[in-house]
């Protein structure tokens, strides 16, 4: 690996360089150790602020390495501010540059919304993150907490889904790194680099074929299917702790890098609730700012119902998913497996909204809502064979195929040859949108 360093080693606690890794510059840094574990002041700040100016300057990726206490105390705000700086090259480069960062240990105050900026965060097992310490919880609110419960990787795993993943060790942490790396391009205008394993384009998916139950309140694993219609072995799952309900993660269909949204029935039925719709959302956005395909599956009974969640913003998250949908202008590829129900089958990249290419299985059940609460509204009440007549007429999706609203009905195990075969038609598409400054995203 060769290594050009960035910027001047006035400050002993940030390492910079531009390097070569797997045939592929990047510009990386390391923030840790020095006098003060990793504490930043004008000078390294300057370092840090130069190296992410130049990935933007070069079309480079950047990878980073964290584990910082903060500003340098004797620094002042002198130190507040190239905290300040160095965010603000991160947004110049944010959808520019792929920006991939690992936490290896502590990252707290103003450093810690850094987090944030990046696209993805891997954090080592032992790492935390937090905006506000423990000391000064206890001190306001009168609750003690540890470190971990406050900001540890398996909180940020879980609970605020700013973990991308969780590694070991930080060598493990690393190969993480470079393993996502693989699936992206180096720029916004370049595509990722198509790396073929082998596998048959035209292989049956017979395992998926036979995972998805025809019961529509059965469970089944969504990733099964996800992982037969991929590329054998090429699915990386994204945040899979962090709203279980929806499944995001990257992966390759005939050599070729695409981002995978999936409902999960295995979790909430696979309902979409506010943190699943925020997933998904920031995941799209981000398929479309580096050019993957976006390929969504499509099994739930609706968004989850409840008080606490409309009071939340049920209304507002949820647009964040349909928003993200179609501003995305990406191949946008949709297979709907079963259950297709209400606003939620919508907002899951429906024909709607604009997609390249829906299809359907035979399995899939297309409508308003399901059967029974449809005939309690139409005939004010229980109707078993309004039901079952509802059912044969409406829940199936050659009535939707018949309205032009799914392009194909197709056999389970066709998926994988017609997806490739939609991706081939649709790998010089470009956007065509007037420009604008930015749309009003409902965040």
């Amino acid at each position: 690996m060769t290594a050009t360093p960035i910027g001047s080693r006035t400050d002993d606690a940030i390492v910079a360089e531009l390097r070569e890794h797997d045939g592929r510059r990047i510009v990386w840094f390391r923030i840790a150790g020095g006098k003060h574990h990793g504490a930043i002041g004008a000078a390294g700040g300057a370092t840090a602020e130069r190296a992410v100016r130049l990935a933007g300057e070069l079309n480079v990726p950047l990878v980073c390495e964290l584990d910082s206490s903060g500003a340098e105390l004797r620094e002042h705000v002198a130190a507040l501010h190239a905290w300040g700086r160095l965010a603000r090259e991160l947004v110049a480069v944010s959808g520019r540059v792929p920006t991939l960062l690992a936490v290896t240990g502590a990252c707290v105050s103003g450093p810690a919304l850094a987090l944030g900026l990046f696209d993805l965060v891997v954090m080592t097992r032992d790492s935390f993150a937090f905006v506000t310490g423990p000391d000064s919880v206890a001190e306001i609110t009168g609750i003690a907490v540890t470190r971990e419960e406050l900001g540890g990787a398996g909180m940020h795993e879980q609970r605020t889904g700013v973990a991308a993943l969780v590694a070991a060790d930080d060598e493990a942490a690393r190969e993480l790194l470079w393993w996502l790396l693989d699936y992206l391009p180096d720029h916004h205008l370049a595509d990722a680099r198509r790396i073929m394993n082998g596998d048959d384009r035209e292989r049956d998916c017979a395992q998926a074929a036979a995972i998805v139950p025809a019961e529509p309140t059965a469970s089944y694993d969504a990733r099964r299917v996800v992982e037969d219609v991929l590329d054998r072995d090429s699915f990386a799952e994204l945040r899979p702790r962090y709203a279980p309900n929806l499944v995001t993660g990257l992966g390759r269909l005939d050599g070729r890098t695409v981002g995978i949204v999936a409902n999960q029935p295995q979790q909430r039925a696979g309902t979409l609730d506010i943190e699943a719709s925020r997933k998904a959302a920031k995941f799209v956005a981000w398929c479309d700012a580096f050019n993957m395909p976006i390929i969504t599956f499509v099994d739930t009974p609706g968004f989850e119902p409840g008080r606490d969640l409309e009071w939340r913003g049920m209304i507002r998250h949820g647009a964040e998913l349909v928003h993200a949908y179609c501003a995305a202008t990406v191949p946008r590829l949709c297979v709907v497996l079963r259950k297709a129900y209400g606003g939620a089958y919508i907002v899951m990249d429906s024909r709607g909204i604009a997609n390249d290419l829906c299809v359907a299985w035979p399995t899939a059940q297309i409508a308003v809502m399901g059967a029974e609460p449809a005939i309690r509204i139409l005939h004010k009440g229980p109707n078993p064979d309004a039901v079952a007549e509802y059912e044969a007429r409406f829940l199936n999706p050659y009535v939707a195929a018949e309205r032009g609203l799914v392009d194909a009905v197709i056999p389970p195990a066709a998926t994988r040859r017609v997806l490739c075969d939609a991706l081939d038609v649709l790998a010089t598409k470009r956007d065509a949108q007037p420009a604008r400054r930015h749309s009003n995203t409902p965040l």
